[in-house]
């Protein structure tokens, strides 16, 4: 599954490196594509990293329920911490952009 999404990332950067590099009249339109790539392939991987958060939280819950809510607090920072990641990508699409 990794090697998919790695070869999957790889090709969508090369595919939008050329056109990062045109300027197509001064418009910029090959940085509005790769700010969209960019925040796909983020937001992407978030949902994946949260997906497998929280079900590892729901795991230890269901093994531990005296210990749920330490686990659930620690969790929610989790996802706190990786929907932070999509967020800096955000406002780097609008600093650059």
């Amino acid at each position: 599954m990794q090697s998919k999404l790695f070869m999957l990332a790889f090709l969508l950067l090369a595919i939008s490196s050329p056109m990062m590099a045109q300027d197509h009249a001064g418009q910029g339109g090959g940085i509005v594509l790769t700010n969209a790539f960019s925040m796909a392939i983020a937001s992407g991987l978030c949902a994946l990293g949260q997906g497998k958060a929280v079900a590892g939280v729901a795991e230890g819950i269901a093994r531990n329920p005296g210990a749920g809510a330490v686990i659930r607090g620690i969790g929610l920072l989790g996802l706190i911490f990786i929907e932070s990641l999509a967020l800096y990508t955000l406002v780097i699409i609008f600093v650059k952009g």
